[in-house]
């Protein structure tokens, strides 16, 4: 009998000080924040609009989703 690996999602809330607010060139890579991995979109979603409400008044400070997964595993 053979066994499917099921595919894991995955995906990375982190943010920091941007260089241009247009932009996710981070100014110092070495302090981003990492808010968390999650398992579900809207897990990481939420967990990165409640990152981003608290910065708005900042405008060189972005937080962004990285889908891990993808990283993972380029030809999925």
């Amino acid at each position: 009998m053979e066994e499917k690996e099921s595919k894991q999602t995955l995906y990375l809330v982190m943010g920091g000080r941007v260089s241009d607010p247009r932009s996710v060139t981070f100014t110092d890579p070495e302090s981003l924040h990492v808010a968390g991995v999650y398992s579900t979109y809207e897990n990481a979603v939420e967990a990165w609009r409640s990152n981003a409400q608290r910065t708005v008044d900042d405008a060189e400070m972005k937080y962004v989703i990285v889908h891990l997964h993808k990283l993972l595993d380029p030809g999925a």
